[in-house]
């Protein structure tokens, strides 16, 4: 089905990437970089469907080839540290077919990136395996009238309260400030195309008769009441594909049994609360008068049903003497608070699985870090006429090692020991609270239960009413 999926980031030299490297392998070719000499070669790679360079009307035509756009983008950058290219990638919709998801992509592209005066290399990707997405590089340099590359920023002069420049002695220099010449690096752009991408792909679906939508949304920002799945991951996403089950592949097939419990229990609940308020107040039964009449109904079954129907008989007295119902009323007021207990469980269920899933990727990413550390170690130990024949050999693991090294930099905050057995700890205890929320979810479901059987005799009670008898009031009407 359709899925809302964007990943944004940035190609950068300080970071040991390439653009040709980058543009190579999304598009499955062979391109050398002219900047350090190195020939990547990704013609074997398979899943590339559809390869297509767009740039706005101001760009030299020979940028149309991918080498060459890519090569001047390198030379235009001297920087170790330059950003060199942007990538976005987003998950295409599956009930599309190839040529409308290729469309898709392409007006997207257009609408959101080249008309803004950014050159796009769109690779799209699709190895029928129901998960057909879309990569982007952009530049991040605007291109001039002339066809030169524009600067990505420009100096601009702080000046006094008299509007004169103002001099820094210690520097020798007047003081001023670098304004950025485009907008691309705003932290409100990331919002802004994946609000593009949910409206242009939901359109799509339109115009295809396809009724599903996606929502570029969290489900906490859409209020949806619904664990999200973790990510499973290259190789685990391979082993269940082969049918070998995995822990990440059986902690999602958790989370989707969850979800449709929940929402089960919640469709309960409502329906139970709305044929509550629609009961009358006067010669409505009470909860002895129920009792009974499933007491009753007892004698007229089997033995065996009989001994079948006898712990949920003995659950509803239970149930009725533990919360002190004797009417219709009090057992509104209980269902009431049975959907907000429901409401507050879902809720503690899905902070833990948000925080499982996180230390998940905490864990994953220490285990990858460790892993990958002494190559790159030993890549940096190397005279650098050396690192690029090395990097390329180990350009997965060097890459992993950068990828995983500055995601525990963002969670470390400054602190230089990796709490791995601090995170298993916290996930083995949550794992274990997990358990008892399942059986608070239990005894709920048990109790819903017990109302639904009290409904039904209530309501066969009920039906003995003559019309004469009948109430004109429901308790909705009264609350």
């Amino acid at each position: 089905m359709a899925i809302f999926h964007m990943h944004i980031k940035v190609i950068s030299r300080g970071k040991g990437m390439s653009a040709v490297a980058a543009a190579a392998y999304r598009a499955g070719e062979l391109i050398k970089n002219d900047y350090d000499g190195v020939t990547h070669d990704y013609t074997r790679k398979g899943g590339v469907v559809h390869i297509e360079i767009m740039l706005p009307e101001n760009a030299p035509v020979e940028y149309s080839d991918r080498a060459v756009l890519w090569n001047a983008v390198e030379k235009i950058e001297k920087g170790i540290n330059s950003q060199l290219s942007r990538e976005v990638e987003f998950a295409l919709p599956a009930e599309l077919t190839r040529e409308q998801n290729i469309q898709l992509a392409r007006d997207y592209v257009k609408r959101t990136f080249v008309d803004a005066g950014m050159c796009a290399d769109i690779c799209i990707h699709d190895k029928d395996d129901g998960k057909p997405h879309c990569h982007v590089l952009l530049t991040v340099r605007s291109i001039n009238d002339d066809g030169t590359w524009g600067s990505k920023q420009k100096k601009e002069y702080i000046l006094d309260n008299s509007g004169y420049k103002q001099y820094d002695p210690k520097k020798r220099q007047y003081k001023c400030r670098s304004i950025p010449s485009t907008d691309w690096n705003e932290q409100t752009k990331a919002e802004e195309w994946r609000k593009a991408w949910e409206h242009a792909a939901n359109e799509a679906l339109k115009k295809a008769d396809i009724e599903t939508k996606i929502d570029h949304r969290s489900y906490i920002r859409q209020g949806v009441d619904i664990v999200p799945s973790i990510k499973l991951g290259t190789a685990a996403f391979q082993m269940e594909k082969r049918g070998i089950c995995t822990e990440r592949g059986d902690i999602n097939r958790e989370i989707i049994i969850t979800n449709n419990e929940l929402a089960q229990l919640r469709a309960r609940l409502n329906k139970l609360k709305k044929w509550l308020y629609a009961q009358p107040l006067a010669n409505a039964p009470s909860m002895s008068d129920v009792l009974k009449s499933i007491s009753d109904s007892q004698q007229l079954a089997s033995r065996a049903k009989k001994i079948a129907n006898l712990k949920a008989l003995a659950n509803i007295v239970n149930f009725l003497q533990d919360n002190k119902l004797s009417s219709i009323e009090q057992l509104a007021d209980k269902v009431a608070s049975m959907h907000q207990q429901r409401y507050d469980l879902a809720g503690s269920i899905k902070k833990q699985e948000r925080r499982i899933s996180l230390l998940d990727k905490h864990i994953e990413q220490a285990e990858i870090n460790k892993r990958t550390q002494p190559i790159y170690r030993q890549y940096i130990s190397l005279d650098p006429k050396k690192q690029p024949a090395f990097k390329e050999r180990y350009t997965a693991e060097i890459r992993q090692y950068e990828e995983s090294h500055k995601y525990l930099a963002v969670i470390l905050n400054g602190r230089t020991t990796v709490p791995e057995k601090e995170w298993r700890a916290e996930r083995d205890q949550l794992l274990r609270s997990r358990y008892d929320l399942v059986e608070q979810y239990y005894d709920l479901k048990e109790d819903v239960r017990s109302v639904e059987v009290i409904k039904r005799s209530a309501i066969k009670l009920m039906s003995d009413i003559t019309p004469e008898q009948a109430p004109s009031r429901t308790l909705k009407q009264e609350l």
